[in-house]
């Protein structure tokens, strides 16, 4: 379980094409979630938006996905409707969920009877944590088995936006944002402590949109982007997931994937 220690060094995957990518990605989730069964008989995995829901339709019928033992989580969420389009839930049950045969009751969505509160939101929100890892593990953050997280262009994963006062949070599980600078402006998201304490964080970034921010995030991380503090601590695993469309400027080493 991940403890006090050094952060992890990102291990940079790149890939041909985006169809490739998804592909790597998806056999590397199923080795994450096969490893955590194997030790607990579950797999915990937090989701982000964008495009990553769409990025995980290769797991749409492969052999060894045991979905019944996912416990999905968001690493963010939009403070909309849960059938509304922003609402990263609605993204990953049209895109994945209503697809395969996982049970409702093991995907984790906001309380959408809260939005008029976000306080009371996101506190709603992390005693659902609680209650999923609090009981059974000794750590003060939840250790979620994998994180899977986008980039946007400024460098912002989850919601954890440059310059924000939330990217100095040390406490909290689950903290609300009022004035996101990306539509909507009011949502939730887990916080480093949450992040940087998973097992495996794994980022996706594809196309030559993300070329110019990915060689920051690696070759300059001093800058600070968001992105670039996600370094979770000893033994946990940090991968980068890309194409070469979008590693194509960094002089960061890339990595064969094992799995």
């Amino acid at each position: 379980m991940p403890g006090h220690g050094p952060p992890a060094d990102p291990i940079l995957c790149s890939f041909p094409s985006p169809q490739v990518l998804v592909e790597s990605l998806a056999a590397f989730v199923i080795k994450v979630q096969r490893e955590a069964v194997e030790k607990r008989g579950k797999f915990t995995l937090a989701i982000s938006g964008g495009s990553l829901p769409k990025n995980l339709n290769a797991l749409i019928g492969k052999p060894g996905v045991k979905w019944d033992l996912w416990q999905v989580f968001y690493a963010d969420e939009r403070a909309v409707p849960l059938d509304h389009p922003d609402s990263n839930h609605n993204l990953c049950t049209t895109e994945l969920f209503s697809k395969v045969p996982i049970p409702q009751s093991n995907i984790h969505p906001i309380d959408a009877s809260l939005l008029d509160d976000l306080e009371e939101l996101s506190d709603s929100y992390e005693k659902e944590l609680i209650h999923e890892f609090a009981q059974k593990d000794s750590a003060r953050f939840p250790v979620f088995d994998l994180i899977l997280l986008g980039m946007g262009p400024d460098g912002h994963c989850a919601s954890l936006f440059p310059g924000h006062e939330l990217l100095s949070e040390k406490d909290r599980w689950v903290a609300y944002i009022e004035d996101s600078p990306k539509p909507p402006p009011q949502r939730i998201t887990l916080t480093y402590p949450v992040i940087n304490h998973a097992s495996y964080v794994a980022f996706v970034a594809a196309g030559e949109s993300k070329a110019e921010v990915l060689k920051t995030v690696l070759d300059d991380p001093q800058q600070g982007l968001p992105s670039s503090r996600v370094r979770p601590v000893h033994p946990g695993h940090l991968y980068w997931f890309v194409d070469d469309a979008a590693s194509a400027l960094t002089q960061y080493p890339r990595s064969e994937l094992k799995v």
